[in-house]
């Protein structure tokens, strides 16, 4: 098998049929061997029949598979999906993201093309299905809507310049090689850029591909601000426990730890001294200033986890 799909799913019998339907429309792909594999995270709603329907009406060549993972997370789902991929390749698209119709063919000729790529994303629209807010340009960022560069590169890991999980294609040696088989508790957010890092410091390249374009679905309640501030402070509490990743000494953890915390109080110190009121009335000033406030509490969630980990680890 040369491909695979996968899809985890929480809850998605409104947004899977979407997904799936933009998958059976697949252009340039007849001399690929593909498959999907839908992953449905202990979902309590339709999903399943949902997928048997599917399924009953899929094309012969690309199977269509269901698998039922009981652990909750999406780190679960995933390690579920490279298990039983059987393609050299594994695309994941989120139950709200919707695939151009030459995204199969794209990914897939990329990754033949760059040996040493281990993952890659592409370019992430946003599918909006009500008016944009004021000032929603900033705040966009923090629902994986982006374009990265104008044609293919690296990605700047070093910089945490990293593809999103939301159409992340991964080559199944790279992962295997390199992302740790033991899911650990982690913030969340921070699984997407982990996958990447990890696979970055064993040697394998990160690249982003703007031919390759998905569509994210995003309903009302997703652009309302109180989300929208909600989920900038997770991605700013992701900090710590993704830039700890990348050094392995203890003193070099402490270190960081410090370095984290004072750039993340200078950041917020001197974001309210330019805008002021503003980062309580401007939709994208108050996703910045909850991502600052995120990273400045960064480190405190960080040893929080840990300490978690090490109970849970201990019983």
């Amino acid at each position: 098998m040369d491909f695979t799909v996968a899809i985890p799913t929480y809850n998605g019998e409104l947004t899977l049929p979407l997904v799936l339907e933009r998958l059976q429309k697949q252009v340039n792909a007849e001399n690929i061997a593909w498959e999907v594999i839908v992953i449905d995270n202990n979902s309590n709603d339709s999903t399943s029949q949902v997928v048997k329907e599917f399924a009953a009406n899929w094309h012969s060549h690309v199977p269509l598979k269901y698998f039922f993972e009981q652990k909750q997370g999406i780190a679960y789902a995933r390690w579920r999906a490279i298990q039983e991929a059987q393609g050299e390749f594994v695309g994941f698209l989120d139950d709200d993201n919707l695939a151009a119709p030459d995204w199969v063919y794209k990914s897939y000729i990329f990754g033949r093309e760059h040996r040493q790529v281990g993952a890659y994303g592409g370019e992430i629209q946003g599918f909006f299905q009500a008016p944009l807010p004021d000032d929603f340009e900033p705040a966009k960022t923090f629902l994986a809507i982006r374009k990265y560069a104008d044609t293919a590169t690296l990605f700047e890991v070093d910089k945490l310049r990293l593809p999103p999980g939301a159409g992340l294609v991964v080559r199944k040696q790279a992962w295997l090689e390199s992302v740790p088989s033991r899911v650990a508790h982690t913030q969340r957010g921070c699984d997407d850029y982990e996958i990447s890092i990890n696979m970055h410091l064993a040697g394998w390249e990160i690249w982003y591909n703007p031919q390759m374009q998905i569509q994210h679905l995003i309903p009302a309640w997703r652009m309302q601000k109180s989300y929208l501030v909600s989920i900038a402070r997770i991605y700013g509490l992701c900090t710590c426990q993704i830039r700890l990743t990348t050094v392995k000494a203890n003193w070099q953890k402490a270190v960081l730890l410090v370095k984290i915390f004072l750039g993340g109080l200078k950041r917020v110190i001197s974001h309210l001294l330019k805008y002021r009121h503003q980062v309580i009335t401007n939709l994208g000033f108050a996703c910045e200033m909850s991502f600052f406030l995120g990273q400045l509490l960064s480190p405190l969630y960080y040893l929080k986890l840990r300490i978690f980990n090490n109970n849970t680890l201990s019983k």
